[in-house]
Formats: structure tokens, sequence, C-alpha cells
């Protein structure tokens, strides 16, 4: 079936798969900055948006990792320890969803220095009003679409604080090109039996599915999750290696006999050598408990790139599941009819 390009055009009306085979250029270019550009002291950011608009934020943890705290807020309050050496960045792709601009309400009322990252909506006007530091984004169909273009956003804002010293823009365009080359095996003129996001969709379709990664790789799995969720509409969960064999361990060795489940396994090089043999002994001594995982090898020369390779592998194989089970894959109805409602 994921050989029939026309089938596929049909149910991808809004060409998720191309904008994926895409995504690698967002890394290549710097987005429109304006505002006051200057900073005080900052001694530690906050990071506060939701859904898509939060991805990029959780790379920075596995890189450029900064040496400065750096916390990202999903929700509408900011902690209480928000002061005037506090960098507040706030991201909504609409620039209207109503926790982030909560958020940046509270920023103002306690004094903390603050930008913005937005599409548009009430967020780009406060920013432009008074001035604040604003990266505009691209339009892409949601906001999913759009995360390496987010994450070199904040890259942007990262050195203008000072917080982030070394030549990103090297770093990305090297790692653009080579995910460029790479999305290619995964296009839908790529037969399925030389396919392996095609391969892997035709394993995952109907199931519950949970993604594993380590540290490093922690946020690829959570993207896989939301790729799951919003472009599949598939349930998926997540959850991160060594904390897994602490408590999830258990739970998968009795209840439900019956595992209607679909695991998937991040693995990368540049894990702690702990984490990667946990993977291996975990695995070990749950065969035949737990559905066999399906397990991902990251690609690449760096963390940075296994990081971007195996999230944009989660986007094809997400799409190509979406397919599969008659969906287009790219509108969140349900979203918009739950911000109709809260809005009543």
């Amino acid at each position: 079936m994921l050989d029939d390009l026309k089938m596929i055009h049909e149910r991808d009306a809004q060409d998720a798969l191309g904008i994926a085979e895409k995504e690698p250029l967002q890394l290549l270019q710097d987005y429109p900055l304006e505002g006051n550009t200057s900073y005080r002291t900052v001694y530690n950011v906050i990071y506060t948006g939701m859904g898509g608009s939060a991805l990029a934020a959780l790379l920075i943890p596995t890189w450029p990792r900064l040496g400065e705290p750096f916390e990202v807020v999903r929700g509408y309050d900011l902690p209480p320890y928000v002061d005037h050496e506090t960098l507040v960045i706030a991201a909504s792709y609409s620039g209207n969803t109503e926790e982030t601009l909560s958020a940046v309400a509270q920023a103002e009322e306690k004094g903390a220095q603050i930008a913005v990252i937005t599409g548009g909506g009430k967020l780009q006007q406060i920013a432009q009003e008074k001035g604040y530091p604003l990266v505009i984004l691209p339009k892409v169909e949601q906001p999913r679409y759009a995360v390496f273009a987010n994450f070199r956003a904040l890259l942007q804002l990262l050195v203008l604080t000072g917080l982030l010293k070394e030549d990103f823009r090297a770093t990305l365009t090297t790692v653009g090109e080579r995910l460029t080359q790479a999305v290619q095996a995964w296009r839908p003129d790529v037969p399925t039996t030389q396919n392996p996001a095609k391969q892997l969709a035709q394993e995952l379709i109907g199931k519950s599915i949970v993604v594993y990664g380590g540290p490093k790789m922690g946020p690829a799995a959570y993207k896989w999750k939301i790729s799951f969720n919003e472009n599949a509409k598939q349930i998926a969960w997540t959850n991160q290696f060594p904390e897994f064999n602490h408590n999830e361990f258990i739970g998968w060795t009795k209840q439900p006999v019956d595992k209607p489940y679909a695991i998937v396994e991040l693995r990368s090089s540049f894990e702690h050598p702990r984490v990667q043999k946990r993977f291996e002994v975990s695995g070990r001594l749950l065969s035949g408990l737990w559905p066999n995982p399906h397990i991902i090898d990251a690609q690449g020369e760096s963390v940075l790139e296994h990081l971007l390779w195996t999230i944009l592998c989660g986007d094809f194989v997400s799409i190509y599941t979406a397919l599969l089970n008659g969906l287009n894959p790219a509108p969140v109805e349900f979203v918009e009819k739950l911000k109709l409602e809260l809005g009543k």
C-alpha cells in the first residue's frame, strides 16, 4: 500500500512527507530578528511553550548543553525564583497559546528579561509593542513541523545573551547537509523493500506505542511520541533509561498478560556506557515478557546528528503510519475543538 504514490498523494493532502523531507533545510538559515537585542547579565533561562513549540527547548540538554540553569515550563505558571536576572524565552507558533501568554504576563510582573519566538498572533504583537527580542518563524502546516527552525531560532537568541559562545551555524550547516542526504532513504518513491521507515510503520499500525531512549535521545523519544499522537492519531508513551529500570521495568513482567503494545528503542553510541548496557540487559531479562523491541540505531558523526536524525526518522515513520490508518497526517482537529470549547 505504501508504494501506491497515488494513494499517498490523496491521503497526504498537506504534503507532510514533503515537509518532513525539507525539515533539514530549516537548520541552514537564520530567521528574522527584531527588537532590543541588548541584555543584562543572565543567570538562568526559562523557556515557556506548549506542544510542538516546546520541543526545540528539550534538545538543549543534549546539545549544546548550556552552563547556566535552563528550565522548560509547559504550563501557565513560572517558578518562584524568576527575577530580573532570568531570561524568559516565550515560544508559541500561533502566538495565541494561553499558557504561554500567561507566563509572559508573570515574567513582566517579576521584571524578568523576555524574548519571543513566534509565527504571529498576540505574542508577536506584545513583543513588537514592547521591543522584546523577537524571532519570527517561517510558515509551516503545523508547529511540530517547525522544530528545527525553532531550534535554530532559540540558538540565535542564546548567542545574543552570551550564554552560547560557539559557532553553532557551522555545526548546523554540516548536520543539515548530512540530514538532507539521509532522508532520501525514507522518501515515498523508495519502495517498501528498501525503505526502513515504511517497514517500521507496517509493524506499528494499530498498536499502542512505547518509545524508550536514554538521556541523550530522550528528546527524540518524546518527539516520536508526539508525532504518533498527532500524525498517526495513535496513542503513544515515552520514558527514559536509566529511570525505566527503577519502576516501569517491573511493570512489564506481569500485567497486562496480553500486551497490545509495540516497543521502539532509540539507541545511540553517545549515551553513557552504563545506559547502553542497561538497554541490552533489560531486553535480555524481559525477553518473552514484553514485545520484542524495534531497535533504532541513531546514525551520524555527532550527538547532535544522532538526535536530529532520529527525530526525522520518527517523523517519516509516523506519517507512513497515518497513511496506513487511512488518515491525513497534518490536521489536529480535536486540538482545535478543544480550543473552541475553552474559549466559550
